[in-house]
Order: structure tokens, then sequence, then C-alpha cells
């Protein structure tokens, strides 16, 4: 329901532990070969010959320095650069505004955090739910509508028909109270505070 590029993400992500793959793979194979082991170095050694040779064929005039260095700079700022865009990428698309309404007397706005409240108090009395929260996001190619997400987490043995249930009651509640059928995504949890949390008993 978000902004982020889950496909770039994945990409990336794959691409990198594809290269770790290699390393690591190629350091077991020199651990365990003493003639790749050789190879390698010897390998290693041509490419820093050939690195310093290419250096210094390339220097700036009246300087020591060349221009593969000053290339290797500007590469280096242009990838922090997109790094850093790529970083600020992430997570986007929040919204603290859940539903807007024009009307003859002016627009009306509902915060996100009145439904988080209404959620949390309405689930608050339920014996299997340990915690709710929601968040809302503008979901794409919906022209800048927002949806919303009910991150619930359970105790251990509830019940995920019976809490998806109630939230579900909950949800249509709020969609007549909004005058709006909101796009929601339920997502149901029991981790590590559902093992340890007592069930409450009534006697």
């Amino acid at each position: 329901m978000n902004g982020t590029h889950r496909g770039l993400n994945r990409t990336l992500l794959g691409a990198l532990g594809a290269v770790l793959m290699v390393v690591g793979l190629a350091a077991a194979w020199a651990g365990a070969s003493g003639s790749f082991a050789r190879d390698w170095a010897m390998a290693g050694t041509r490419a820093w010959a050939q690195t310093q040779q290419q250096l210094a064929e390339a220097r700036i005039p009246g300087t020591g320095t060349s221009w593969w260095t000053v290339a290797a700079f500007a590469a280096i700022i242009v990838a922090g650069v997109l790094l850093v865009c790529w970083m600020a990428s992430q997570d986007t698309g929040r919204s603290n505004q859940l539903a807007s309404r024009e009307g003859a007397g002016g627009n009306t706005t509902v915060d996100t955090a009145v439904a988080a409240e209404a959620i949390k108090e309405a689930l608050a009395g339920n014996p299997q739910v340990l915690s709710a929260k929601a968040q809302s996001w503008k979901t794409p190619g919906t022209g800048g509508a927002t949806g919303l997400k009910i991150s619930v987490q359970v105790r251990k043995g509830a019940s995920p028909a019976e809490v998806g249930a109630a939230v579900d009651h909950l949800v249509e509640g709020l969609d007549i109270l909004l005058g709006t059928r909101l796009p929601v995504l339920v997502r149901i949890t029991s981790g590590t505070r559902s093992k340890f949390a007592r069930t409450e008993r009534v006697a």
C-alpha cells in the first residue's frame, strides 16, 4: 500500500546477494585449493600492476593525479547521491489524513489518528487481541485516494477468522461513518509478546 519500489529493492538485493555468494564461494575454494589460491593471488597482482600502469598513463598534465582517480571519485559521489535518493524513497506514501469531503460549508477531513484510536479502543475488549494500530497510505493508481492498513497482534492460539471478522465489522462501521468505502489491508500477527502475555480469565 505504500510507495516503496519493491521491484527495484528486490533487484538490488538479489544482485548484492549474488555478488556476495560468488565472493564467498571463491574464498572458500581458495582456502581448499592451493593452486586456485596461487592463481587468484597472481591474477590480483597482475590486475593491480595494470591498474597502476593505467593510472600512470592517464595523469592530468601538471599534476600527480590520474583522470581515472577523478572519474572514480565522481562515480562514488554519484553512487552516494543515488543511494540517498533510494533511501529517501523507501516507505513513502504515508498520509495523516484518512478521508476528505467537500461540502457547502467547506472541506472536512478526518485524521488517521481518529480511526486508529477508535479501532484500538474497539478491540481493547477482545480477549484474543493484544494490540492494534492503524496507518493510512496514498494508494497508487487511485488518484490520491487513501487506504487503511490495520495491524493486529493476537494472543497465542487465537482464531484468525474470529479476529478478522471482528476487524471487518469495525471497518464496515467506519465506512458508514465516513460515507465512503476505503481500501483496507488487515495484518494479523502473533509474536514474542503473545507467548509471554497472560490470558485474561473471567470468573
